[in-house]
């Protein structure tokens, strides 16, 4: 699939600041759940249905307040010439897609810090509201959830380790202090699996200390958040593996090599040709020797060996365009989102004079990103 046909990330809320804004489908059982979570809460001041109706309007407004965190991750990313591909609210709060990751430690820690700071703040402001003012109880609820929420999400998310805001702000100060962003990855990273394993035991610890036996909904919440933050440390960890491989990725060496046949050919004699030269592929040509398609592998084996020598090669092929015709020097990166961006399987590699080269297949691709 090309990345100009790929699904937004959730229902699109329209585009603030420049900024695109998405809501997950995940939010909406979650936002069900804090509705029921504050009910009781809601009926103590209010009578039905104002209550639900002040309990939906809380898990809204702490949805409002997340987003408000990822703004300012998002407005100071863009401070710094980095562009921002969305903002997506979702189960467990939300999350800023950048395009690119800073190229500087200083600036990466100051987007980081940006998020936790404003919820710190959003939560300074509720507190001197409800000191200063004498809100009715209605609003004064609204108010203490709301100034709870935030100054637990800013001091939650400065926690030192990935996925988490204080991961990031880790990162960066590690990546200062040695000069290598890996080393900050890596390091942000393991301290995030131990907090996802300190939360585990931390939310496991308060559901066996309440009275009246154990309080499963807590266990089942910190397995479920410390999940969710080991799997997110752990996939930092794999890409930076992967950022090891990346200049092992040439076209060149993953190129399987090809072997020319016109598409009126039998695919039984097509494929004959290919072993006899060796061939790992097979590339449709016209009659003046112009590749003009791939011949599909997967289609290739649909087709049983009894009907191969009634099917021409052409009619498991697939036509060449701009995305699937790559220059064979592509390596590393640039090499990975070309091959992402045309969403085939095979591409045509082609040398610096125009000539074929070979064939890239994306399971030859994978295997050497899965096992090298």
């Amino acid at each position: 699939m090309r990345r100009d046909e790929e699904r937004p990330p959730g229902l699109s809320l329209g585009t603030i600041m420049g900024v695109p804004v998405y809501v997950s489908l995940s939010w909406f059982p979650i936002a069900l759940l804090i509705t029921l979570g504050f009910l009781p809460a809601a009926e103590r001041v209010a009578p039905q249905p104002a209550a639900t109706a002040l309990a939906a309007s809380f898990a809204i407004l702490l949805y409002l307040s997340v987003f408000l965190h990822e703004l300012g991750h998002a407005v100071t990313a863009r401070a710094f010439g980095l562009p921002v591909r969305a903002i997506v609210l979702h189960l467990l709060g939300g999350v800023t897609q950048l395009e690119r990751e800073s190229t500087r430690p200083g600036a990466s820690f100051l987007i980081a810090a940006a998020g936790p700071v404003l919820s710190l703040a959003l939560g300074g402001a509720g507190a001197a509201l409800l000191a200063l003012t004498q809100p009715g109880p209605v609003p004064a609820l609204l108010l203490q959830a709301l100034t709870l929420t935030n100054l637990i999400v800013g001091v939650f998310n400065l926690l030192p380790g990935l996925p988490l805001d204080g991961g990031f702000l880790v990162r960066a100060t590690v990546w200062k202090i040695t000069g290598r962003d890996r080393t900050g990855t890596i390091v942000a990273a393991h301290t995030g699996r131990a907090l996802a394993l300190l939360v585990l035991l931390g939310g496991t610890w308060l559901a066996v200390r309440t009275t009246g036996g154990t309080d499963w909904i807590t266990v089942l919440w910190a397995a479920f958040l410390a999940s969710f933050m080991w799997i997110a440390a752990t996939q930092s960890l794999r890409a930076e593996r992967l950022r090891d491989r990346l200049p092992l990725l040439t076209a060149r060496r993953l190129a399987r090599r090809a072997a020319a046949v016109t598409a009126d050919t039998p695919l039984a004699v097509a494929l004959d040709h290919a072993r006899a030269n060796g061939a790992g592929a097979l590339v449709i040509v016209d009659g003046h020797g112009r590749p003009t398609g791939l011949v599909s592998e997967h289609a290739v084996d649909a087709v049983p060996p009894a009907r191969r020598p009634w099917t021409t090669a052409g009619e498991v092929s697939r036509g060449l365009d701009a995305a699937t015709t790559l220059a064979a020097d592509l390596s590393g990166q640039d090499l990975l989102q070309a091959v992402h961006d045309s969403g085939a399987t095979e591409h045509l590699l082609l040398d610096p004079a125009g000539d074929i080269y070979g064939v890239l297949s994306t399971t030859d691709l994978h295997r050497t990103l899965t096992n090298t």
